[in-house]
């Protein structure tokens, strides 16, 4: 690297419904693919984009982080406007800011924020297909019933039990602060999931919220969640929900950058 070599910090939000997931994949397009090639539009000497989190295909994102290493001397203002001019309507660049070279967002995170959309209504409703699941039974999804299961995820768990037999990492122990659902105030048909912890397995989201779902429908008894992270058996868990609904929030890196525009994203 040269000594005008500078790292950019960018926080995108897309629609995942297009892309084949996050990470980049030989002849299928993906958000990194998109992100990269708009970059290099700017810039031609880049060489890679490094995200925080590889959300898999039809999953959103409003707050993913993605750093690269540039020679461009550009503001972060004209990092967020050149690079939206070369990018699909589905994502957009909602913060720039500068940070060290060579920063990998994944390896920099004190932890993330998904949330998952749940909405009750019998009828199909096409502003929210795609954004949120769709519980078509109303009468038998018991929404306290579901709290309650929730709030078992809380604290440090082995949760080997909510991951996909494709993930092979041999340390399974996550720790979750927050698992909440609320009710929308702006359209009480939704059900929001909010969940927190310093780090996710494949689909440990989904499957967490599908547990959720199947005990609030009377489809699990109640202490699913208990007796699945006793047993570390993915059997004892509920269905994985599908990724129409879930959306990465946030993540919380310890190196925010500087200069950022806007700078009170």
């Amino acid at each position: 690297m040269t000594d005008a070599t500078r790292g950019v910090l960018l926080t995108v939000a897309y629609d995942g419904r297009p892309f084949s997931g996050f990470a980049l994949q030989p002849d299928r397009r993906t958000v990194a693919g998109e992100l990269l090639g708009a970059v290099r539009a700017v810039d031609p000497g880049v060489r890679e984009v490094r995200g925080a989190s590889r959300t898999d295909a039809g999953v959103h994102a409003f707050g993913q982080r993605i750093a690269f290493d540039t020679t461009a001397n550009l503001p972060a203002r004209g990092w967020v406007h050149t690079i939206a001019r070369h990018l699909p309507e589905e994502i957009a660049i909602r913060r720039a800011a500068f940070v060290r070279p060579g920063l990998v967002p994944r390896f920099e995170s004190l932890g993330k924020h998904y949330r998952y959309l749940l909405m009750r209504d019998r009828a199909r409703d096409p502003f929210w297909s795609g954004r949120a699941w769709r519980l078509e039974d109303l009468r038998n999804f018991h929404l306290e019933r579901a709290r309650d299961e929730a709030a078992l995820a809380v604290g440090t768990h082995d949760f080997a039990a909510f991951r996909t037999s494709a993930d092979e990492r041999t340390n399974t122990v996550r720790t979750l602060s927050r698992v909440e659902i609320t009710e929308d105030p702006g359209d009480p048909r939704l059900l929001r999931v909010d969940v927190e912890g310093s780090a996710f397995m494949h689909n440990m989201v989904r499957i967490l919220v599908g547990t959720l779902v199947d005990v609030g429908r009377g489809r699990l008894a109640p202490g699913a969640i208990g007796r699945a992270l006793a047993s570390c058996n993915r059997r004892d868990a509920g269905i994985t929900a599908p990724p129409d609904g879930l959306r990465l929030e946030r993540v919380h890196l310890r190196d925010e950058g500087t200069e950022a525009w806007p700078d009170d994203a």
